[in-house]
């Protein structure tokens, strides 16, 4: 297992951009977390360091648990490239887009021989009276070893579905007789339990940003250029950007530009966005696609990533010459997470439109994050993200992910009203002002913490 290193944050700093009220129930919740937690520590096993939500949430908000005074640490565990294929199915199975094979007894006997390699490693580092939190499906099989050696163990799914398929059921039926003991469970919407989770053991703790770290911070117009122009995304002269998958001229600064930022996941369907974008008619002409992704090696525990990655690249192929000329592929690397995360806000505060056409989404931090920033938000109305837009008001809902052409139509619309985009974008950065900022976070775990130990 690897561990990786929890940064305390000081709590000042989120604190500064709250509201009164918020800033002062922040401190209290800090507070009691601490007293609750005082002599134990905190453990949260997942799949990887970075490259998606989960290890983007987990790096900020274990530094605020930290920087409250609580002790607390971070692993990640060691699969086979068969192992993350099983979960990666499992995970898509969960939210209902299962390839339609079973997962049976020899996905059961891999996964949990791979488990067992973890868990004598776990078992050391962790003491009778700490606590642990599972993250998603890939750990999921050491909560029952840890609960018969005394631990106290949380589960905590940031995956669902909202209304139960066949292939969540069976993704859901794999993963029971891991997780059914676990002292509690968390989910990001309440729809996203299965029926066989004991209500008096449910949390509902959607997730949250961290508005001062490098993927939010504040950034000028022109720092976000220079960052954009440095990394290959923009060019000043028509050069060839070398971010760009395709290797195509780079859009210029003055372009407007839509912007989906996601794993290569077809979860996300950024090949569909492609598709949306390049029926648009007629074109909005000074305005490009951009979508930004990971590079493909930075991401351990998606084996999907290299396949969607040229599939979209395929689709951009076929578009007419002039559509292309207005499409860009761009993959940011991830050997250096601040790096990677100040590219990531600087295209995000630099774009026109965002958007998330995800086909199933357990909550979208990249659409609070763009929120934040006050972009105007093209989403499909799935999962969390429907907890974050209000339509209409705080951002554009898509009602099907699948109609491409409604997609693209409420993109220009976005596109062709200056005065709704600003009006979205201000309405988006206090939705999540309100409600989806750490203090909140932090003040439901500390609750889940005291009822857990206690």
């Amino acid at each position: 297992m690897l561990e990786v290193k929890v940064v305390p944050r000081p709590l000042a700093a989120l604190a500064a951009v709250l509201s009164h009220g918020q800033a002062e129930r922040f401190r209290l919740a800090a507070e009691r977390a601490a007293a609750v937690l005082a002599g134990r520590v905190v453990w949260n096993v997942s799949s990887t360091a970075a490259g998606g939500g989960v290890a983007e949430m987990l790096r900020t908000l274990l530094g605020y648990v930290a920087g409250a005074g609580v002790a607390t640490r971070w692993l990640v565990l060691a699969g086979d490239p068969a192992f993350f294929a099983i979960t990666k199915r499992l995970h898509n199975a969960i939210h209902g887009m299962g390839d339609g094979a079973a997962l049976g007894a020899a996905e059961h006997e891999h996964y949990t021989s791979v488990l067992r390699g973890n868990l004598a490693e776990l078992l050391d580092r962790v003491g009778r009276d700490d606590l642990v939190l599972l993250h998603d499906p890939q750990p999921a099989g050491l909560l029952e070893p840890l609960r018969r050696a005394g631990i106290r163990v949380v589960w905590r799914s940031h995956i669902g579905r909202d209304v139960p398929n066949e292939s969540s059921v069976m993704g859901w039926e794999f993963l029971r007789r891991y997780v059914e003991s676990a002292d509690a469970f968390v989910f990001s919407r309440r729809q996203y339990a299965p029926p066989w989770v004991p209500s008096d053991r449910l949390w509902v703790i959607p997730p949250s940003i961290d508005p001062v770290s490098a993927k939010n911070r504040p950034i000028a117009a022109e720092d976000c250029v220079r960052i954009l122009t440095r990394a290959g995304m923009l060019s000043a002269d028509g050069r060839a950007g070398s971010a760009l998958v395709q290797g195509a001229p780079a859009p210029s600064a003055g372009a407007r530009l839509v912007v989906q930022v996601s794993r290569w996941d077809r979860l996300k369907d950024m090949r569909g966005v492609l598709v949306a974008f390049s029926r648009i008619s007629p074109p909005v002409d000074d305005a490009r696609l951009m979508l930004v992704g990971p590079a493909v090696a930075g991401v351990s525990d998606d084996p999907e990533g290299a396949e969607v990655l040229a599939e979209c690249l395929a689709a951009w192929r076929t578009l007419p010459a002039g559509a292309r000329d207005r499409v860009h592929l761009v993959s940011v690397p991830m050997n250096d997470p601040t790096e990677n995360a100040t590219i990531v806000n600087a295209i995000q505060r630099h774009a026109s439109v965002v958007t998330q056409k995800s086909l199933v989404e357990g909550f979208g931090l990249t659409v609070a994050e763009a929120m934040w920033k006050a972009r105007p938000v093209v989403a499909s109305a799935v999962g969390g993200i429907q907890e974050q837009i209000i339509d209409g008001r705080s951002g554009i809902l898509v009602p099907d992910p699948t109609d491409l052409d409604a997609f693209g139509h409420a993109v220009r619309r976005v596109l062709a009203d200056d005065q709704l985009a600003r009006a979205l974008g201000q309405a988006a950065h206090l939705r999540i002002r309100d409600q989806f900022l750490g203090d909140r976070h932090l003040g439901q775990y500390a609750e889940l913490f005291a009822a857990v130990v206690s």
